[in-house]
């Protein structure tokens, strides 16, 4: 009975932990609503990359930051494959890039002189 006793109190404390965030220096995870919210840190302690995990791939929108703080990418994941709509920045120039099943389908670069007229 003991045994059984024991047993349970240790796997009642490893669902306990496996529920609460799991933070270090260079990253930090949390589960939302039955996906996993990955955050990874540059050693300065700005953001690096934030997004989300389905069944272990990516899923779900992601952004990627220079150490500076400023934007570098984000767009969305299906299943570990990037779909649709992303944006890159380098610089004064931003490249849009759509995406079907992981692959490449269309780019355009916008200048930062670039006027964006909505119809």
């Amino acid at each position: 009975m003991k045994k059984i006793l024991f047993a349970g109190l240790l796997l009642s404390a490893g669902v306990l932990s496996a529920q609460t965030a799991q933070t270090t220096k260079d990253h930090n995870f949390s589960v939302e609503n039955n996906i996993v919210k990955a955050t990874y840190y540059y050693d300065n302690g700005n953001v690096k990359q934030e997004g989300f995990y389905k069944d272990g791939k990516l899923h779900g929108s992601w952004t990627a930051y220079n150490e500076d703080g400023t934007k570098q990418s984000m767009g969305e994941y299906a299943n570990g494959k990037k779909t649709g709509k992303w944006f890159f920045w380098t610089g004064v120039v931003l490249n849009e890039v759509d995406f079907a099943d992981s692959r490449v389908a269309e780019v355009k670069k916008w200048s930062h002189d670039a006027v964006v007229v909505n119809k």
